[in-house]
């Protein structure tokens, strides 16, 4: 009972630890303005997406028909994403808006999937980052609405037509802070999913670890064994969180491009 005890105090211990370890570090300056670990490997992101569609277009462009699995996977994610969120969501207007929502898409799918390699941190793990992507989707919709309707006509959209007058104001106002509450939304959504699945995992490794830690120092007895038994089940949870995550990067990607995509939508309906 002793080692028990003493395996979940040392996990706890190492929590804190872990939970620090996720916050943004500044490489250059500092968190508030300045080059962080997060930053860095968002850049890896980018590095990587860039050169896995360039690959990818290159090997089409030599065989026309896609071959392999890493042209066939790539293929597949773009069918999805144009068949499924373009034409699915905007209709008619999906080739105007595809090459900016499979961009949003591969993006933040890479960024997540790199902190899916041990060591590695996701791109999108900082609020800064995920952020930072958000405004990019909200200018875009704003930009779409006001193209088509006009800059005023967007801004009087936001409140639908028919209202009674003393309601159109309170109507609109709630309108224009729900427009630029999709900026928290979505930022928020994406960040807290990959941040909460990261420390999931990484509590269950600590549990793993922590727990056979007095077998592999030598001390065999009931007790250790009881512990020992105890890390392979943390074990097995581990590698199904794991494979729930690996799902999870690519929901995420994709419930942040489809809601980019009903945004814009939404900025080029008639009705608001």
């Amino acid at each position: 009972m002793d080692v028990m005890s003493d395996a979940f105090q040392r996990v706890s211990d190492s929590m804190a630890e872990l939970v620090e370890s996720f916050y943004p570090q500044a490489i250059v300056g500092n968190t508030t303005v300045g080059f962080t670990v997060y930053t860095l490997w968002l850049l890896i992101a980018l590095t990587l997406c860039v050169i896995a569609v360039f690959a990818y277009k290159r090997q089409v462009s030599a065989d026309l028909v896609p071959h392999g699995v890493f042209a066939n996977g790539i293929e597949y994610i773009v069918d999805f994403v144009r068949n499924d969120v373009c034409k699915g969501t905007l209709g008619p207007t999906w080739r105007e808006h595809f090459p900016f929502l499979a961009t949003v898409f591969f993006f933040v799918m890479f960024a997540n999937y790199i902190g899916m390699l041990p060591t590695w941190k996701p791109g999108t793990g900082s609020t800064g980052i995920t952020g930072a992507v958000a405004v990019m989707s909200f200018c875009y919709f704003v930009y779409v609405g006001m193209r088509k309707k006009g800059v005023f006509g967007y801004v009087k959209s936001l409140a639908p037509a028919g209202l009674p007058v003393w309601v159109t104001p309170i109507v609109w106002l709630i309108e224009v802070f729900s427009t630029f509450l999709r900026i928290i939304t979505l930022a928020v959504r994406l960040f807290c999913n990959m941040f909460a699945g990261h420390v999931v995992m990484g509590v269950f490794a600590i549990m793993a670890t922590t727990f056979v830690q007095p077998l592999l120092n030598g001390a065999i007895n009931a007790a250790t064994i009881g512990t020992g038994a105890m890390s392979i089940l943390w074990m097995v949870l581990l590698i199904l969180i794991y494979a729930v995550e690996l799902m999870i990067a690519f929901i995420q990607a994709y419930i942040f491009t489809l809601l980019s995509a009903v945004y814009i939508q939404l900025a080029e309906s008639e009705a608001h």
